[in-house]
């Protein structure tokens, strides 16, 4: 007979029974018409956001660039964004000529940072329509322009050995314009607000993983496959 063991059999299959159970309610849309996975990544989506508002710090350390000259030429990704970015960067108060894909930019560097500083807070607010209404292109489209306009710009600035200059232009693309786009759409919480739906939400995932390893762990054993530390053998 496959089970050896009656008792420990029973309690893995009990066990591994409820945890098909809660499983199935999971995947049931109970949580406002959704399910449990897509609430709870919806919560940490909205929290991540909650959490990544670096714009105004990002603000503060690139007021010291007013004033500031720049002058670089960068080729863009893609061709389609190179009108766009002419549009932005005139509308920043830069100058900037086109050639194909490659554009060469001649402005303010704190001037730029402020552009895109604003259009990144008016995203990271979910208010696309600002960005729109400046540029006459979507908001989300607005801040790919940027970033592909940007994202060269850091390597040119090290190459002509302006650290400080680029590493504020890096600074602006991680925790201005990528959290912008990312998330914008979604609500920003703070995890001070969903404190213990959070503590919970984690406390459940480490107790349903260690439930359905106990589940396996006790039919396995009432099958009589177990593993035990070996024997050390002792030389004659």
């Amino acid at each position: 007979m496959l089970v050896r063991h009656k008792k420990p059999f029973s309690t893995g299959l009990i066990l591994a029974l409820m945890f098909a159970g809660v499983l199935i309610l999971i995947f049931t849309p109970l949580f406002g018409g959704r399910n449990g996975l897509e609430y709870s990544d919806d919560l940490f989506n909205k929290l991540s956001k909650g959490s990544s508002y670096f714009i105004p710090k990002v603000t503060e350390n690139a007021n010291k660039f007013m004033g500031q000259s720049i002058e670089v030429t960068v080729k863009l990704a893609d061709a389609k964004h190179v009108e766009k970015a002419v549009k932005m960067v005139i509308a920043a108060g830069g100058q900037i000529g086109a050639k194909d894909t490659e554009v060469k930019v001649n402005m303010d560097l704190g001037k730029l940072i402020a552009a895109v500083l604003r259009d990144s807070d008016s995203m990271y607010h979910n208010n696309g329509d600002e960005v729109s209404g400046r540029y006459g292109i979507d908001g989300q489209e607005a801040m790919t322009v940027w970033w592909n306009l940007m994202t060269p710009m850091v390597k040119e600035l090290q190459k002509q050995k302006k650290i400080e200059q680029a590493n504020i232009v890096s600074e602006t693309l991680k925790k201005a314009i990528e959290p912008s786009y990312n998330f914008y759409g979604v609500e920003a919480q703070r995890v001070s607000d969903k404190a213990f739906t959070m503590i919970f939400l984690l406390a459940f995932y480490v107790a349903y993983t260690m439930w359905w390893g106990y589940a396996i762990y006790y039919m396995f054993d009432g099958i009589g496959l177990s593993m035990k530390k070996a024997k050390v053998r002792k030389e004659v």
